[in-house]
């Protein structure tokens, strides 16, 4: 084996395991993601009364709750298991900012700037999602989505 060979495969050795260590990373981002909003979900459900007088009292229509705890916990599990993660990972950081903007805007109550900021960054996270797809540990990756992250077309 020539020196030229054996440089060649080392380099593809460490590709596989960075590759590898890649995609455990996005599985673990989209777990960690997901929780949060399939147990949101699961509380309003519990909760659907008391969630309708609160968003009520934001000025938010209570009959748009059906909606919400679809896109939690729909949302939620396809990101868990990364089914068409792409979509519904940009609709989730939609969600987090209008979310954050409608129910975290006193910004006087440090509790409620905390949550505004947790908002923005679960967005990030999911705009990271968006970018990068839920690599190869996925539903998407059996059907076909490129692992690779989405490419800015000229």
């Amino acid at each position: 084996m020539t020196k030229h060979t054996m440089n060649r495969n080392q380099h593809a050795g460490a590709a596989q395991a960075m590759d590898k260590k890649h995609n455990l990373m996005l599985l673990l981002a989209r777990v960690l993601l997901a929780l949060i909003f399939i147990a949101a979900g699961i509380d309003k459900l519990g909760h659907y009364g008391a969630t309708v007088t609160m968003m009520e009292s934001m000025a938010v229509p209570g009959s748009l709750l059906p909606a919400v705890v679809a896109l939690e916990l729909g949302g939620g599990v396809a990101i868990c298991f990364g089914a068409f993660t792409r979509p519904v990972a940009l609709c989730l950081a939609i969600f987090c900012v209008v979310a954050a903007v409608l129910f975290h805007k006193n910004f006087a109550d440090a509790t409620q700037a905390a949550m505004f900021m947790k908002n923005l960054a679960i967005a990030g996270g999911f705009l990271s999602l968006a970018v990068a797809g839920a690599g190869t540990m996925s539903i998407d990756a059996r059907h076909g989505d490129s692992r690779k992250p989405a490419r800015a077309r000229p």
